[in-house]
């Protein structure tokens, strides 16, 4: 079975656990403590429950207390591209979190912890463990450190396909994406996907999905001011 590395996941995001099993809790999913014969705890779901309400708390606090006050509409729009399953997929990445994610035999060989869905769910369940373990205060500070910042990046990651598209359609031309490579074994799978214009490739980008390939992609497209 794989092996928690508490030590390991502490130093990366800067954290150390009073209670470990907490941790451990936030990091399990629920087909790898199953497998477990003997000592089993609770997996990440209550966690991850706790750790989205404490997400969305200081993602609007902070939204809230921004010096140009933002209308209530752009606030709702903004928190849900900093709090979006793909959006926090790409925060946990920066600490590598799927390498740490405990999950069944069954799973693993389906690649399941390197999923957009498992990784951003354990993302708000460490979340919630940190919250429990050392309060508010930490909670924030993890959010700050790796959700609260590049805001406007995030955004424009989370709005990338759609915004492309009104581009596109505005200045008469078309978009489509296309697959230009796999690699890895279908548990694993990293797929690299072209966006086209008016059937040029401007831009690629990579995702354990067609779909966030696609959308990093886009981002690139956008991030690099291809010109329409």
């Amino acid at each position: 079975m794989l092996e928690f590395k508490p030590e390991e996941i502490e130093k990366r995001i800067g954290y150390h656990f009073k209670d470990r099993m907490l941790l451990r809790s936030a990091v399990s999913h629920k087909s790898y403590v199953n497998e477990l014969k003997i000592n089993a705890y609770p997996e990440y779901e209550r966690l991850e429950f706790l750790g989205d309400a404490v997400l969305e708390l200081v993602v609007s606090e902070h939204l809230y207390n921004i010096p140009k006050e933002l209308p209530e509409g752009e606030m709702t729009k903004l928190r849900a591209a900093l709090v979006c399953e793909p959006t926090l997929a790409e925060c946990a990445k920066e600490f590598e979190l799927s390498e740490f994610i405990l999950v069944g035999h069954g799973e693993e060989e389906q690649g399941s912890r390197y999923r957009d869905s498992i990784v951003s769910d354990v993302f708000e369940a460490i979340i919630g463990a940190i919250y429990i373990d050392g309060g508010i205060d930490e909670a924030k500070r993890h959010i700050e450190k790796y959700v609260l910042k590049d805001m406007e990046k995030k955004r424009l990651f989370y709005d990338a396909k759609s915004t492309l598209q009104e581009k596109t359609q505005k200045n008469g031309s078309t978009l489509s994406y296309r697959v230009k490579d796999e690699r890895g074994p279908d548990h694993k799978k990293v797929y690299k996907v072209e966006v086209l214009i008016d059937g040029v490739a401007v831009a690629e980008g990579e995702g354990t999905s067609k779909k966030a390939a696609e959308q990093k992609a886009a981002y690139n497209a956008l991030s690099e001011n291809i010109t329409l």
